[in-house]
């Protein structure tokens, strides 16, 4: 599907963002009384308004993020919230979220908390989903379609829909449905709070605090409001800084082979973050593992280029060939002399990564690492 995306040249051109939408109206949160008695006034607003129901008292990210997503709906987007456990007051919502112990895409109800669910989102993906991630699998596309004004059938769309629960949606789902990251006889060697649901949780009235259905629907805002924001930030570097990366990685190994046809050496035009998109582009294009690339050439932001080694992994330290032991640490004309190559500056002590005063020279230096 990535590999899809091609581009000509390497002037990418940013997604622009839909004013259209905003994060969050506090105004439209509204404290509910669990009372079936509505005032006839209110029925007729809410008889033109559309409605999402959602459980009162304590909070969670989950529910908060649920609510911002369909309000960036062109169908929920004008919609108000009500708060409540009663069945009653649930059943004149236009959609119901993390409430209700239903899960009926064709009714409205998105609730995960029922015995049996067993719900995930797919595509690889195994974690049971939380009612952030149910509204998300299927209002996803559309939120960010809105969001990047792109058709929600471009193929960009799907990417950033599944990039976007990968890096953000899917540690909200396992964290409210108590999934632990690590295997239960790890011990973590720290305690973090700073994650979003932590500070979602933080958001709600302690115990020796004054708290009311309306200070709660209130703190509920601000909790909707602060997963928004950092839902549309992150969208906003998928959209337009991981996304061109790609699409630059893609243009970069088709042009690259004008250089070294065996596809070894990578050469770059510019500097962007590459490793995560080269895996990604290596699997779907199913390369054999003698064809995959070994060394990468670009430019720093200095005006002199880079030799850097392959790493096995995007996390690891490992190369698939390190720069040769002969030249690790050494500097300038030490290093010149070594090589046979002028105009170096520096071979790293690992062997992970080396630089050159020009293009060509970093491709010389790359060039004879291969040999040795």
């Amino acid at each position: 599907m990535l590999s899809a995306l091609r581009v000509p040249s390497t002037r990418i051109p940013r997604i622009q963002f839909s004013r259209s939408f905003v994060l969050a109206r506090p105004s439209y949160f509204r404290a509910m009384s669990s009372s079936t008695d509505v005032p006839q006034a209110k029925k007729q607003k809410l008889d033109q308004t559309k409605v999402i129901g959602t459980h009162n008292g304590t909070f969670h990210c989950d529910e908060a993020l649920a609510v911002f997503l369909l309000r960036q709906t062109a169908t929920y987007h004008d919609s108000e919230v009500r708060r409540t456990r009663d069945p009653a007051i649930l059943e004149t919502c236009d959609i119901v979220v993390d409430v209700g112990a239903v899960y009926d895409e064709t009714k409205q109800l998105f609730d995960h908390h029922q015995r049996g669910f067993t719900e995930v989102f797919g595509h690889g993906f195994e974690t049971k989903l939380s009612s952030a991630g149910l509204v998300y699998k299927h209002f996803g596309k559309e939120v960010i379609a809105n969001k990047t004004q792109l058709p929600v059938d471009d193929p960009k769309v799907t990417t950033l829909w599944l990039k976007m629960y990968k890096q953000f949606i899917e540690a909200i789902d396992a964290i409210d449905n108590g999934i632990s990251q690590y295997p239960s006889d790890i011990q973590p060697k720290y305690k973090s709070s700073t994650d979003l649901s932590s500070r979602v949780g933080g958001l709600n009235p302690v115990w020796n605090q004054p708290s009311s259905p309306e200070i709660y629907d209130a703190q509920f805002a601000k909790a909707s409001q602060l997963t928004g924001e950092e839902f549309l930030a992150k969208l906003n570097y998928y959209a337009n800084a991981w996304l061109p990366a790609r699409e630059l990685l893609d243009s970069f190994v088709a042009s690259s082979k004008g250089v070294d046809p065996t596809g070894k050496i990578l050469v770059f035009e510019q500097f962007f973050p590459w490793k995560e998109h080269l895996y990604d582009h290596e699997a779907e294009s199913k390369t054999p593992e003698s064809e995959k690339a070994i060394y990468t050439v670009y430019p720093d932001d200095n005006g002199n280029w880079r030799v850097q080694a392959v790493p096995v992994s995007s996390d690891s330290f490992d190369s698939r060939k390190a720069l040769p032991e002969a030249w690790r640490g050494l500097r300038d004309d030490t290093l010149s002399a070594a090589t046979g190559i002028e105009g170096c500056i520096f071979v790293h002590a690992s062997g992970f990564i080396g630089g050159t005063k020009t293009k060509e020279g970093a491709l010389r230096l790359a060039q004879a690492a291969l040999e040795m």
